[in-house]
């Protein structure tokens, strides 16, 4: 069993910038490829990105491509998500999620087994 608690959200202006933080509870947290999602009112949970166990391997939303930065410090047991440039269409509710992986990492929400309870971010314009 592993648990997620995320940590950083905020209420910031547009072009801001927040770090969200998801630690883990799971000794083994180097085995776990991670990933960050989001939920806005009204809308489904939505791939945001995706980091490899060894944190090697990176993927992105388009719409947040060159503006987050998603990385992991694997003595810290914690993921983190590096949100700059931020835009209103970024308010939602972020997750981070766990999967346990060998290699690579899924953009698929179903495919992870673990999340936490979400923090909120706000961009106002």
């Amino acid at each position: 069993q592993v648990q997620l608690v995320e940590s950083g959200g905020g209420l910031v202006q547009a072009g801001g910038s927040l770090r969200l933080s998801c630690a883990a509870s799971a000794r083994t947290f180097s085995t776990y490829s991670m990933g960050w999602f989001r939920q806005a009112p009204g809308k489904e949970r939505e791939f945001v990105a995706a980091i490899s166990r060894s944190g090697s391997s990176t993927s992105y939303a388009d719409s947040v491509k060159g503006r987050f930065t998603i990385s992991r410090d694997n003595a810290k047991n914690t993921v983190y998500l590096q949100m700059n440039s931020l835009k209103p269409e970024d308010t939602a509710v972020y997750y981070c999620a766990a999967v346990l992986l060998s290699y690579g990492w899924f953009t698929d929400r179903d495919k992870y087994d673990y999340w936490g309870q979400g923090t909120q971010v706000t961009v106002s314009s």
